[in-house]
């Protein structure tokens, strides 16, 4: 495992505009690793992700960006894979892409996108990882016919700056399989597993990679930490997942105060990479 990277989990409400920009920028400085924005075009006080996350990316100089997940059945994944692509190389290879089935169907429908069974939103992801790949890749030009999506001799293009990575939000076996087979990392929330329900997920993925030829320490494990674990317990609880579960980053949503984030950067994270 290499270093533990720490990040900010950055919600993107439309009425805190004006202080979202200042906050990376504060999160840059503090030495923070990542910034990931929550995908809901559907949610009428949110931002679009896509741009927020376009703003802070240029308005930085160190932070990694990705959108945490984003949400598929809204954002048809050859043009994902273009913008991901597109700010990679404007950023000098700071883009990771984080990606999920869809969940709220209702709203996604109302939005006017598809109305997915819980196996085709999971074939649909699958399908997605594919078209993605070979939308960065150094192909002339590709073909794919897919039950959900297709390309008819698409020219990729621009290749990112660096080989993004295709994370996961998933909880549920069969997303956790399709991870373990052929995605590159996963980003699950604590809040939704607790520290029992990661590691038994844990168990799954691993089992899905070994089954398919891959070494599970190779999928990036990116966990999302609430606002709901006190201060003074994050380091013992962050060092355990650490050594135990082999997480490699973690994500924190909570106050965006100086003094909170200047906290977080000079006690927690220090104490947690000495350990692991």
């Amino acid at each position: 495992m290499g270093q533990i990277r720490f990040g900010y989990f950055l919600t993107p409400a439309a009425a805190e505009a004006g202080t979202l920009l200042r906050t990376a920028r504060t999160l840059d400085r503090l030495g923070f690793d990542l910034v990931g924005i929550q995908d809901h075009p559907y949610q009428r006080r949110f931002l679009d992700s896509w741009t927020l996350l376009t703003a802070v990316a240029v308005s930085t100089q160190h932070l990694t960006v990705f959108p945490d997940v984003a949400c598929l059945p809204l954002r048809p994944p050859a043009v994902l894979a273009k913008s991901a692509a597109s700010l990679d190389v404007l950023t000098g290879g700071r883009v990771e892409m984080g990606v999920g089935a869809g969940g709220f169907w209702d709203a996604i429908a109302a939005f006017g996108g598809p109305r997915r069974a819980a196996g085709e939103a999971v074939r649909a992801l699958a399908e997605a990882i594919e078209v993605m790949r070979l939308m960065w890749s150094a192909e002339r030009s590709v073909r794919f016919d897919g039950e959900f999506y297709s390309l008819g001799g698409v020219h990729p293009g621009p290749r990112p700056a660096h080989p993004i990575g295709i994370w996961l939000g998933a909880y549920k076996p069969r997303m956790l399989w399709l991870i373990g087979e052929h995605a590159d990392g996963w980003v699950p929330s604590l809040g939704f597993a607790g520290p029992e329900g990661l590691a038994e997920a844990t168990a799954t993925l691993d089992a899905a990679a070994e089954k398919a030829g891959r070494d599970p320490a190779s999928i990036r494990r990116v966990l999302n930490v609430g606002a709901d674990v006190p201060v003074d317990e994050l380091p013992d609880l962050l060092i355990r997942i650490a050594t135990e579960l082999r997480f490699d980053s973690f994500v924190f949503d909570g106050p965006a105060d100086e003094a909170a984030l200047t906290h977080l950067a000079r006690e927690v994270f220090p104490r947690v990479r000495n350990a692991v």
